[in-house]
């Protein structure tokens, strides 16, 4: 394994851990129903697009940068791995915009970093409609999506035994 390749570099490992800060503490900031038209949970919603800020320079460099050797992926492992590294990915685009687009059927005005952000769909009375549904669920999914994981990368760390978790730090 070439010293190159032996570890993500570190802007990536850094943008990998913000994302993950900011998933989660969008999660725990989640509030629903219409009651977001009278108080926005604002940092729920910068959070979120922060999240979508972030994984553009992060699958920039997924493509440009070549990922550390992680020894031998075995079948169902291999096609474990991208299926679940294809999914939050989706997710991590996905669930920002399908919150943009709830906020703006609710009404409520989205800024992020002091930009007034337009409204990507009309203003509706009433429930907003099944992409604020698939916003919902896909929050609580790309939670236990992300735990599985982080489970997963445990498990390469200490049953494994094949330095995972070192590829992923910044030391």
């Amino acid at each position: 394994m070439s010293v190159a390749t032996a570890r993500y570099s570190k802007t990536l490992v850094v943008i990998h851990w913000v994302t993950a800060l900011a998933v989660l503490g969008a999660w725990l900031t989640a509030e629903g129903g219409r009651e977001v038209v009278r108080n926005p949970p604002l940092l729920h919603f910068w959070l979120g697009l922060a999240v979508l800020v972030l994984v553009v320079p992060r699958l920039i460099l997924r493509l440009v940068e070549p990922a550390p050797d992680g020894g031998p992926q075995h079948g169902w492992l291999a096609i474990g791995a991208k299926i679940g590294h294809g999914l939050l990915y989706l997710l991590l685009t996905a669930l920002p915009i399908t919150g943009w687009y709830a906020a703006s059927r609710m009404g409520v005005s989205v800024s992020f970093l002091g930009l007034h952000l337009p409204s990507i769909a009309a203003p509706v009375q009433g429930r907003p409609g099944v992409i604020a549904e698939l916003h919902e669920n896909g929050g609580t999914f790309i939670l236990i999506l992300a735990g599985l994981h982080a489970l997963m990368a445990i498990w390469h760390q200490f049953v494994m035994r094949d330095g995972t978790l070192r590829r992923m730090s910044l030391r």
